[in-house]
Protein backbone atom coordinates (compact mmCIF):
# COMPACT_ATOMS: atom_id res chain seq x y z
CA UNK A 1 0.00 0.00 0.00
CA UNK A 2 1.19 3.87 -0.51
CA UNK A 3 1.42 5.28 2.79
CA UNK A 4 2.54 8.62 3.81
CA UNK A 5 3.72 9.26 7.29
CA UNK A 6 3.20 12.84 8.28
CA UNK A 7 6.06 13.33 11.18
CA UNK A 8 9.19 12.91 11.22
CA UNK A 9 9.95 12.85 15.13
CA UNK A 10 11.18 9.83 17.07
CA UNK A 11 7.53 7.61 17.13
CA UNK A 12 6.59 8.84 13.32
CA UNK A 13 9.86 7.91 11.94
CA UNK A 14 9.70 4.68 13.44
CA UNK A 15 5.98 4.36 12.08
CA UNK A 16 7.98 4.94 8.44
CA UNK A 17 10.39 2.16 9.25
CA UNK A 18 8.29 0.01 10.69
CA UNK A 19 5.61 0.18 7.65
CA UNK A 20 8.33 0.26 5.02
CA UNK A 21 9.77 -3.20 6.88
CA UNK A 22 6.56 -4.92 6.57
CA UNK A 23 6.61 -4.22 2.78
CA UNK A 24 5.00 -1.19 2.33
CA UNK A 25 5.49 2.05 -0.44
CA UNK A 26 6.48 4.72 2.33
CA UNK A 27 6.64 8.29 2.18
CA UNK A 28 8.04 10.39 5.48
CA UNK A 29 6.68 14.21 5.28
CA UNK A 30 8.54 16.81 7.25
CA UNK A 31 8.64 19.94 7.67
CA UNK A 32 11.84 21.19 5.97
CA UNK A 33 13.04 23.50 8.35
CA UNK A 34 12.92 21.04 11.18
CA UNK A 35 16.22 19.69 12.84
CA UNK A 36 14.43 16.00 13.27
CA UNK A 37 12.89 15.77 9.80
CA UNK A 38 16.23 17.68 8.09
CA UNK A 39 18.32 14.93 9.91
CA UNK A 40 16.58 12.31 7.95
CA UNK A 41 16.49 14.23 4.75
CA UNK A 42 20.20 14.80 4.37
CA UNK A 43 21.63 11.29 5.91
CA UNK A 44 18.43 9.06 6.66
CA UNK A 45 19.65 8.59 9.87
CA UNK A 46 18.13 10.44 13.52
CA UNK A 47 18.87 8.94 16.76
CA UNK A 48 17.22 6.00 16.92
CA UNK A 49 17.12 4.17 13.84
CA UNK A 50 18.32 4.65 10.05
CA UNK A 51 15.70 4.52 6.77
CA UNK A 52 16.62 2.04 4.20
CA UNK A 53 16.72 4.20 0.82
CA UNK A 54 13.02 2.83 -0.02
CA UNK A 55 12.00 5.43 2.09
CA UNK A 56 11.36 8.96 0.52
CA UNK A 57 11.83 11.72 2.55
CA UNK A 58 10.08 14.69 1.15
CA UNK A 59 8.75 18.31 2.44
CA UNK A 60 6.05 18.26 0.07
CA UNK A 61 2.50 18.32 1.71
CA UNK A 62 0.55 18.35 -1.09
CA UNK A 63 2.74 15.30 -2.96
CA UNK A 64 2.46 13.29 0.35
CA UNK A 65 -1.49 13.38 0.59
CA UNK A 66 -2.35 12.95 -2.59
CA UNK A 67 0.31 9.76 -4.07
CA UNK A 68 -1.53 8.01 -0.60
CA UNK A 69 -4.25 5.65 0.45
CA UNK A 70 -3.54 5.76 3.80
CA UNK A 71 -2.11 8.97 5.86
CA UNK A 72 -0.69 8.15 9.11
CA UNK A 73 -0.24 11.14 11.21
CA UNK A 74 2.53 11.66 14.05
CA UNK A 75 2.94 15.52 15.42
CA UNK A 76 2.11 17.33 18.66
CA UNK A 77 -1.37 16.45 19.44
CA UNK A 78 -1.55 20.21 20.16
CA UNK A 79 -1.19 20.77 16.59
CA UNK A 80 -3.43 18.58 15.30
CA UNK A 81 -5.94 21.11 14.20
CA UNK A 82 -4.17 23.39 12.70
CA UNK A 83 -1.96 20.91 10.48
CA UNK A 84 -5.03 19.39 9.42
CA UNK A 85 -6.01 22.88 7.91
CA UNK A 86 -3.16 22.67 5.63
CA UNK A 87 -3.69 18.55 4.86
CA UNK A 88 -7.43 19.31 3.64
CA UNK A 89 -6.38 21.68 1.52
CA UNK A 90 -5.87 18.68 -0.69
CA UNK A 91 -8.34 16.25 -1.69
CA UNK A 92 -8.47 13.20 0.77
CA UNK A 93 -11.94 11.76 -0.39
CA UNK A 94 -11.50 8.06 -0.20
CA UNK A 95 -7.85 7.90 2.33
CA UNK A 96 -7.56 6.62 5.71
CA UNK A 97 -6.10 8.84 8.65
CA UNK A 98 -4.29 6.61 11.08
CA UNK A 99 -3.62 9.10 14.48
CA UNK A 100 -0.75 7.77 16.16
CA UNK A 101 -0.57 10.60 19.39
CA UNK A 102 -1.72 10.30 22.49
CA UNK A 103 -3.39 13.42 23.58
CA UNK A 104 -6.86 15.51 24.03
CA UNK A 105 -6.66 19.21 22.79
CA UNK A 106 -6.47 21.48 25.73
CA UNK A 107 -9.03 23.91 25.03
CA UNK A 108 -11.96 22.16 24.02
CA UNK A 109 -11.63 18.51 25.28
CA UNK A 110 -11.70 17.20 22.28
CA UNK A 111 -10.57 13.67 20.94
CA UNK A 112 -8.20 13.83 18.41
CA UNK A 113 -10.61 11.39 16.49
CA UNK A 114 -13.06 14.05 16.93
CA UNK A 115 -10.66 17.09 16.35
CA UNK A 116 -10.27 15.43 13.01
CA UNK A 117 -13.73 14.65 12.35
CA UNK A 118 -14.34 18.43 11.86
CA UNK A 119 -12.29 18.40 8.67
CA UNK A 120 -13.20 15.32 6.98
CA UNK A 121 -17.05 13.25 5.62
CA UNK A 122 -15.73 10.43 7.64
CA UNK A 123 -18.06 8.23 5.50
CA UNK A 124 -15.80 8.87 2.62
CA UNK A 125 -12.64 9.27 4.58
CA UNK A 126 -12.41 6.98 7.92
CA UNK A 127 -10.45 8.24 10.86
CA UNK A 128 -8.59 5.77 12.84
CA UNK A 129 -6.41 5.66 15.80
CA UNK A 130 -3.11 3.50 16.68
CA UNK A 131 -1.97 3.23 20.41
CA UNK A 132 -0.57 1.06 23.10
CA UNK A 133 2.94 0.51 24.44
CA UNK A 134 6.14 0.52 22.87
CA UNK A 135 9.69 2.45 22.22
CA UNK A 136 11.54 3.05 18.52
CA UNK A 137 14.69 1.96 20.53
CA UNK A 138 13.25 -1.77 21.65
CA UNK A 139 11.52 -2.05 17.95
CA UNK A 140 14.50 -1.34 16.07
CA UNK A 141 16.30 -4.12 17.76
CA UNK A 142 13.73 -6.67 16.86
CA UNK A 143 11.97 -6.09 20.52
CA UNK A 144 8.33 -7.25 19.65
CA UNK A 145 5.25 -5.26 21.43
CA UNK A 146 1.69 -5.22 21.05
CA UNK A 147 -0.72 -2.51 20.16
CA UNK A 148 -4.33 -1.79 19.15
CA UNK A 149 -5.82 -0.24 16.08
CA UNK A 150 -9.51 1.63 17.08
CA UNK A 151 -12.06 3.27 14.71
CA UNK A 152 -15.98 3.88 14.77
CA UNK A 153 -15.33 1.61 11.33
CA UNK A 154 -15.64 -1.65 11.69
CA UNK A 155 -14.34 -2.44 8.39
CA UNK A 156 -10.93 0.47 7.89
CA UNK A 157 -9.67 -1.01 11.61
CA UNK A 158 -10.31 -4.71 10.66
CA UNK A 159 -7.95 -4.14 7.77
CA UNK A 160 -5.84 -2.34 8.82
CA UNK A 161 -5.01 -4.99 11.50
CA UNK A 162 -4.33 -7.28 9.32
CA UNK A 163 -2.26 -5.69 6.83
CA UNK A 164 -0.13 -4.45 9.63
CA UNK A 165 0.37 -6.73 12.16
CA UNK A 166 4.12 -8.30 11.86
CA UNK A 167 5.90 -10.73 13.82
CA UNK A 168 7.24 -7.37 15.26
CA UNK A 169 3.53 -5.94 16.33
CA UNK A 170 1.10 -7.82 17.03
CA UNK A 171 -2.21 -5.83 16.88
CA UNK A 172 -5.58 -6.03 18.37
CA UNK A 173 -8.89 -4.63 16.86
CA UNK A 174 -9.65 -2.16 19.28
CA UNK A 175 -13.91 -1.95 20.69
CA UNK A 176 -13.64 1.33 21.98
CA UNK A 177 -13.03 3.96 20.44
CA UNK A 178 -13.44 6.54 23.61
CA UNK A 179 -11.18 4.36 25.68
CA UNK A 180 -8.90 3.99 23.58
CA UNK A 181 -8.24 7.74 22.94
CA UNK A 182 -8.68 8.78 26.56
CA UNK A 183 -6.56 5.79 28.26
CA UNK A 184 -3.54 6.39 25.62
CA UNK A 185 -3.42 9.94 26.19
CA UNK A 186 -3.89 9.68 30.25
CA UNK A 187 -1.30 7.52 30.83
CA UNK A 188 1.25 10.62 29.43
CA UNK A 189 -0.26 12.10 33.05
CA UNK A 190 0.49 9.36 34.40
CA UNK A 191 3.86 8.82 33.86
CA UNK A 192 4.52 12.55 34.44
CA UNK A 193 2.82 11.62 37.95
CA UNK A 194 5.41 8.31 38.36
CA UNK A 195 8.08 10.34 37.45
CA UNK A 196 7.12 12.72 40.40
CA UNK A 197 8.25 9.88 41.97
CA UNK A 198 11.40 9.06 41.00
CA UNK A 199 12.26 12.38 41.30
CA UNK A 200 11.27 12.17 45.15
CA UNK A 201 12.63 8.70 45.56
CA UNK A 202 9.42 7.52 46.24
CA UNK A 203 9.78 4.46 43.24
CA UNK A 204 8.00 1.87 45.65
CA UNK A 205 5.11 3.94 45.25
CA UNK A 206 4.66 3.16 41.63
CA UNK A 207 2.26 -0.01 42.41
CA UNK A 208 -0.54 2.49 44.26
CA UNK A 209 -0.09 4.74 41.51
CA UNK A 210 -0.14 2.05 39.07
CA UNK A 211 -4.05 0.68 40.25
CA UNK A 212 -5.57 4.22 41.59
CA UNK A 213 -4.34 5.97 38.34
CA UNK A 214 -6.01 2.99 35.68
CA UNK A 215 -9.08 3.45 38.24
CA UNK A 216 -10.16 7.01 38.37
CA UNK A 217 -9.24 6.69 33.97
CA UNK A 218 -11.88 4.04 34.32
CA UNK A 219 -14.18 6.32 35.70
CA UNK A 220 -13.91 8.99 33.04
CA UNK A 221 -13.86 6.94 30.22
CA UNK A 222 -17.26 5.77 31.48
CA UNK A 223 -18.22 8.98 31.83
CA UNK A 224 -17.51 10.14 28.51
CA UNK A 225 -19.68 6.94 27.21
CA UNK A 226 -16.69 4.60 26.59
CA UNK A 227 -15.73 0.95 28.64
CA UNK A 228 -14.46 1.34 31.58
CA UNK A 229 -12.63 -1.98 31.47
CA UNK A 230 -10.51 0.16 28.24
CA UNK A 231 -8.72 1.39 31.05
CA UNK A 232 -7.15 -1.61 31.71
CA UNK A 233 -6.11 -2.70 28.15
CA UNK A 234 -3.36 -1.90 26.36
CA UNK A 235 -4.31 2.00 24.82
CA UNK A 236 -3.95 2.41 28.95
CA UNK A 237 -2.31 -0.23 31.49
CA UNK A 238 -0.62 -2.11 29.11
CA UNK A 239 1.38 1.42 27.82
CA UNK A 240 2.16 2.29 31.79
CA UNK A 241 5.54 -0.18 31.68
CA UNK A 242 7.02 2.07 28.79
CA UNK A 243 5.53 5.16 30.36
CA UNK A 244 6.15 5.32 34.18
CA UNK A 245 9.51 2.80 34.13
CA UNK A 246 11.09 3.23 31.12
CA UNK A 247 14.22 5.35 31.23
CA UNK A 248 13.55 6.26 27.29
CA UNK A 249 10.03 7.71 28.39
CA UNK A 250 9.88 11.87 27.75
CA UNK A 251 6.62 11.65 30.32
CA UNK A 252 8.32 9.98 33.20
CA UNK A 253 11.53 11.98 32.51
CA UNK A 254 10.00 14.95 32.70
CA UNK A 255 8.35 14.63 36.02
CA UNK A 256 11.42 13.43 37.32
CA UNK A 257 13.56 16.16 36.64
CA UNK A 258 10.68 18.67 37.30
CA UNK A 259 10.66 17.44 40.61
CA UNK A 260 14.59 17.19 40.73
CA UNK A 261 14.51 21.13 39.35
CA UNK A 262 15.94 20.33 36.17
CA UNK A 263 14.62 21.32 32.86
CA UNK A 264 13.64 18.85 30.39
CA UNK A 265 13.38 19.88 26.68
CA UNK A 266 11.73 17.36 24.79
CA UNK A 267 7.78 17.10 24.24
CA UNK A 268 5.92 15.89 27.04
CA UNK A 269 2.62 15.53 25.67
CA UNK A 270 0.70 14.87 29.25
CA UNK A 271 1.48 18.42 30.21
CA UNK A 272 -1.40 19.68 28.45
CA UNK A 273 -3.21 16.75 28.29
CA UNK A 274 -3.42 17.15 32.29
CA UNK A 275 -5.06 20.49 31.29
CA UNK A 276 -7.50 18.55 29.03
CA UNK A 277 -8.43 16.15 31.13
CA UNK A 278 -8.76 18.56 33.72
CA UNK A 279 -11.25 20.25 31.78
CA UNK A 280 -13.42 16.85 30.84
CA UNK A 281 -12.93 16.08 34.92
CA UNK A 282 -14.52 19.37 35.69
CA UNK A 283 -17.51 19.53 32.96
CA UNK A 284 -18.23 15.88 33.60
CA UNK A 285 -18.49 15.89 37.57
CA UNK A 286 -15.50 13.44 37.47
CA UNK A 287 -13.29 12.87 40.29
CA UNK A 288 -9.35 12.59 39.15
CA UNK A 289 -7.10 13.26 42.29
CA UNK A 290 -3.85 12.11 40.36
CA UNK A 291 -4.71 14.06 37.36
CA UNK A 292 -5.93 16.80 39.54
CA UNK A 293 -2.77 16.60 41.28
CA UNK A 294 -0.12 16.78 38.08
CA UNK A 295 -2.59 19.64 36.84
CA UNK A 296 -1.91 21.60 40.25
CA UNK A 297 1.46 21.32 40.20
CA UNK A 298 2.14 22.19 36.17
CA UNK A 299 -0.31 25.03 35.72
CA UNK A 300 -0.93 25.98 39.76
CA UNK A 301 2.30 26.22 40.63
CA UNK A 302 1.81 23.90 43.36
CA UNK A 303 4.43 21.71 45.76
CA UNK A 304 4.95 18.22 44.33
CA UNK A 305 5.22 16.97 47.75
CA UNK A 306 1.97 18.82 49.19
CA UNK A 307 0.04 17.52 46.48
CA UNK A 308 1.31 13.57 46.77
CA UNK A 309 0.19 14.27 50.92
CA UNK A 310 -3.47 15.80 49.39
CA UNK A 311 -3.84 12.23 48.04
CA UNK A 312 -2.93 10.66 51.24
CA UNK A 313 -5.26 12.36 53.08
CA UNK A 314 -8.41 12.03 51.07
CA UNK A 315 -11.48 10.15 53.16
CA UNK A 316 -11.14 7.09 53.85
CA UNK A 317 -12.79 4.43 51.20
CA UNK A 318 -13.37 1.22 49.94
CA UNK A 319 -11.49 0.22 46.78
CA UNK A 320 -13.68 -0.41 44.73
Amino acid sequence: MKISVLGTGRWGSCIAWYLDKIGNEVVSFGLKDAPDFQALYNTHKNDYLTFPESIEVTPDLEYAVNRAEIIVISISSQHLRSFMTDITKYNVDGKIFVLCMKGVEADTGKRLSEVVGEFVDESKTPVAVWVGPGHPQDYVRGIPNCMVIDSNNTEVKEKLVKEFTSDLIRFYIGTDLIGSEIGAAAKNVVGIAAGFLDGLCMTSLKGALMSRGTREIGRLIKALGGNEMSAYGLCHLGDYEATLFSPWSHNRKYGENLAKGIKFDKLAEGVMTSKALKKLADDNNVDLPIVTGVYNVLFENKDITDELGKLFMRNVKKEF
